[in-house]
């Protein structure tokens, strides 16, 4: 949202405003916005109600299934504070929803987006784990372990995020309303530092740290011969690993252009309209990225979409469920409930390196 600087008005109130301006604010913009939150709410849903359905069939989360669920929450309420960043485009940057809503609403969009940039942190870590040493840290890749650095993730986002939470407050517009910004103490000053403070804290850190993860994959992915026992371990791994990549490519593409102009920024002292136009696309790009998340998982993972088959299509039909060892994925296959494996198949023709479960779906 742009309520983060005390000088974050002057997005709103370029140099010479026109027709061509006003209906930049009060069509283009908000209808881009509008998509963006319209479908990035229906597709985090998705996934969450996947997510809590099949942990309801199967007693259990996944690794995975942990990062995935946590990742969609921060990205929904991340796109939650969509309709307050419309209504600030259409009123011009005014703000009707009191000091205290404006607190509450800038502290949850930071803090979602830097959730998330951790969450993804972690979730390459754990891909490290998962592809390089697939059994050596089996017992490190548990689903409390990774519950306990979510919640880490989240604590120490919140305290980040501590700027916000002092200086964030209403300032009088030029029109006689007032709008939601950071209040920082020494504008000239404050400003500089605290972009600096969040490019690296949300942007530059994380990109370091996940490219040189993926970076050590690829490496021993090259460079390493599996034997067989450990190859289909590592196929599945590399599968999910796959999707992680995508999703870390996705975040890093969709917010660098943000990041870029709120550099660009502190060297601007009166946004020009064209100014104005990027800042906002670049925006909106960043909110993509939380709209875009569910369908990465919907297009790379064929786990996932046999999950969501089956938590939207309940049947009484009976479902094998194989869990993967490698990655905490999960495979479902259909099955009758009245199919039974005969003497002269064994459960390893059936579903190849897994043990079958059966689990009842009403």
């Amino acid at each position: 949202m742009d309520v983060y600087m005390n000088n974050s008005s002057s997005f709103n109130s370029p140099d010479g405003p026109g027709e061509d301006h006003e209906q930049y604010n009060s069509a283009l913009m908000p209808s881009i916005f509008g998509v963006i939150c319209f479908f990035g709410i229906i597709g985090n849903c998705i996934v969450i109600y996947t997510i809590v359905k099949k942990t309801k069939f199967c007693s259990h989360q996944t690794v995975p299934d942990i990062f995935i669920f946590s990742l969609s929450i921060a990205d929904l309420l991340f796109l939650l504070g969509m309709p307050f960043l419309i209504h600030q485009l259409v009123g011009n940057g005014s703000w009707c929803f009191g000091a205290t809503m404006c607190t509450v609403i800038t502290a949850l969009d930071s803090n979602s987006q830097i959730v998330s940039t951790y969450i993804l942190t972690v979730m390459t870590l754990d891909r490290y784990l998962a592809t390089v040493h697939p059994i050596r840290f089996k017992h490190v890749r548990t689903p409390f372990v990774a519950g306990a650095a979510v919640a880490l993730v989240w604590a120490l986002s919140l305290v980040s995020i501590t700027p916000v939470w002092m200086y964030t407050g209403l300032m009088p517009l030029k029109d006689g309303s007032v709008g939601c910004a950071l209040l920082l103490p020494d504008p000239a000053t404050d400003t500089y530092w605290f972009t600096l403070y969040q490019f690296f804290l949300a942007f530059a850190l994380p990109l370091v740290v996940i490219c040189s993860v993926f970076f050590k994959i690829l490496q021993n992915v090259s460079a390493t011969v599996a034997p067989l026992p450990q190859r289909s371990l590592r196929m599945r791994a590399r599968k999910v690993t796959r999707m992680a990549v995508a999703i870390c490519l996705a975040f890093f593409i969709c917010w660098a252009p943000y990041y870029i102009l709120q550099l660009a920024h502190l060297g601007v002292q009166r946004p020009s309209f064209a100014f104005l136009y990027a800042y906002n696309i670049a925006i909106s790009m960043g909110y993509a990225n939380s709209c875009i998340n569910p369908f990465i998982y919907i297009v790379l993972s064929e786990t996932f979409k046999r999950q969501f088959i089956v938590a939207i299509r309940p049947s009484h039909r009976g479902f094998r469920v194989a869990p993967a060892v490698a990655d905490g994925s999960m495979s479902l296959r259909m099955a009758a409930d009245s199919f039974h494996p005969s003497h002269s198949q064994s459960s390893r023709e059936l579903l190849p390196n897994t043990l079958p479960v059966t689990v009842a779906v009403h």
